[in-house]
């Protein structure tokens, strides 16, 4: 199945990056481009893509306000919220909002082409630099009370790795145990934490210093 893309970046050349890479990729077919927040909603609205690469600071509606109107959306898109770390303190707002992954605007072509992947399953890439940096950030003010004492000591060791940017395979080597085993582990954190990806997890994790 081909996962549809749509560009959302006020820079012409971002989106072609972007749309270069993404275009090279089997299963991935970009649909559309937007330079504005108000134009990014529209265009998904009409395009209906199954994933949106939405840029933060853009004219008319920022990224923040273009997320949190689509994912209002009866049926919306994934959206992998796309930054750039010196600036971009709407990123958590923007993840809160629904956003379900987020990385750098210089992470790379392998990470671009994950985060979309894993938004299309269903799942979230956390760009592991912002995730240390950005996230300890924006919430070391900011802890707030949990569930995290019915997490048993194993799906603990499981949230630290979630916060860290860790993949399902990586944790599944680092901790020696299955893919499966990781999965139901994750499957477990979201019901107990009420987290609808691993996004909200790691947030959780910053929030309550569970990692460091």
């Amino acid at each position: 199945m081909t996962t549809r893309v749509l560009l959302a970046d006020d820079q012409e050349m971002v989106r072609t990056g972007f749309r270069l890479i993404l275009g090279a990729e089997e299963g991935i077919e970009v649909v559309g481009e937007a330079g504005t927040g108000t134009d990014a909603v529209v265009r998904a609205r009409a395009l209906r893509p199954d994933v949106v690469l939405m840029d933060i600071r853009m004219p008319e509606l920022d990224g923040l306000e273009a997320t949190a109107a689509l994912i209002a959306d009866p049926s919306p898109p994934r959206i992998v919220v796309v930054t750039t770390f010196d600036d971009d303190e709407y990123v958590y707002g923007a993840l809160r909002a629904g956003a379900c992954g987020f990385l750098l605007k210089d992470a790379g072509p392998r990470l671009l082409v994950e985060a979309v992947r894993a938004a299309a399953a269903g799942d979230a890439l956390v760009s592991p630099s912002i995730t240390v940096r950005l996230l300890e950030r924006l919430t070391a003010s900011r802890p707030v009370p949990g569930a995290g004492d019915t997490l048993s000591p194993r799906e603990l060791d499981v949230v630290r790795s979630v916060a860290r940017g860790r993949t399902n395979n990586e944790i599944a080597a680092d901790l020696f145990v299955s893919l499966s085993t990781v999965k139901t582990h994750l499957g477990n954190i979201h019901a107990k934490l009420d987290a609808r990806n691993r996004v909200e997890v790691a947030a959780w994790a910053w929030e309550n210093r569970v990692v460091t």
